[in-house]
């Protein structure tokens, strides 16, 4: 009997992606892995909705948000968090660590970023070089209204860009990364795409890659432009996570199969299954039923029961 993992990640993976995993290794340089990774790529970038680049690269989700930050901007530049919980609060503290000049827009934990305050704070402060904003905050369980705070963002003094982090929901959220004028967001491979840990996502738009040219912190192994370079000739700048790769491009087979707009449905349909089962446990959502993730369900702890014990 298999373990029924109700961890948010890493998430149990399909029997045909375990078997692609377990495939022999292949040479990186080679065309057979060439073939391999611009399959996966141009797959997640239809799900993520861009004609933009997707790179792939090895590392875990809070690599890519660091990613993100070291070839986005430039230390002292004024940054925006818009946190409302744990990984908000990461994103910021990566910026932080890497000389940016952090502002947090602190949402209280359970709740969702509004709009139209988040308009009132850009309009009333100077202008931002960039917002950072997570789409699914997997400590609580909410998904802020990432359209709509795209469309404040877009529209603030300053012009800044726009980060994401779509670790939790995307591929599994709807999610339309031009439309909505998201100008990077990152994602892993372990979530919604149904692999093993082990694969960065990041998708990069025309106003992050300029804003690269100019950005000036320190990277190396997660030099946006190397990659990029490297991936126009079908491989990765360093060794590549072959085997969850092998997995990735099944997960991504499997989501462009059924149809973006199927897997929002179903992922949202099971997650209201979810919250119907432990309400009738007795236990209480963290998120407001308008803002609740169709991936990640949180409760509250019954009065009396300790964390410990109870895990």
């Amino acid at each position: 009997m298999e373990q029924n993992l109700r961890t948010p990640g890493p998430t149990p993976i399909p029997t045909a992606v375990r078997d692609a995993q377990a495939q022999q290794m292949i040479d990186h340089r080679g065309t057979e892995f060439e073939e391999l990774l611009r399959e996966t790529s141009t797959g997640l970038a239809e799900l993520i909705g861009t004609s933009g680049d997707v790179l792939l690269l090895t590392g875990s989700g809070s690599g890519a948000l660091e990613a993100a930050v070291v070839n986005a901007l430039s230390p002292g530049d004024r940054v925006l968090v818009v946190t409302i919980g744990s990984f908000g609060d990461r994103f910021a503290q990566i910026a932080t660590a890497f000389g940016a000049d952090v502002e947090r827009f602190t949402v209280e934990w359970g709740q969702a970023a509004e709009p139209e305050a988040l308009r009132q704070h850009l309009a009333s402060h100077p202008p931002y070089r960039a917002v950072l904003i997570t789409h699914n905050e997997t400590s609580t369980g909410v998904a802020n209204p990432l359209r709509a705070l795209a469309e404040i963002v877009r529209a603030a003094p300053g012009d800044p860009l726009l980060l994401v982090d779509g670790i939790s929901g995307l591929g599994a959220m709807p999610f339309e990364m031009d439309e909505w004028g998201v100008d990077l967001v990152v994602s892993a491979s372990q979530k919604a795409w149904m692999a093993s840990p082990g694969i960065a996502i990041a998708a990069i738009g025309e106003r992050a890659w300029a804003a690269g040219e100019r950005a000036s912190m320190p990277r190396f192994y997660w030099d946006f432009a190397e990659a990029r370079t490297w991936a126009g000739k079908g491989q990765t700048p360093w060794t590549p996570a072959i085997s969850v790769l092998y997995g990735l491009r099944i997960g991504v087979q499997r989501l462009r199969e059924e149809g973006r707009e199927r897997t929002w449905a179903r992922h949202a349909a099971i997650a209201t299954g979810v919250v119907a089962g432990i309400e009738a446990l007795g236990l209480r959502p963290v998120a407001p039923e308008a803002h609740r993730s169709s991936t990640v369900t949180a409760a509250w702890l019954p009065d009396g029961i300790e964390w410990g014990p109870f895990n």
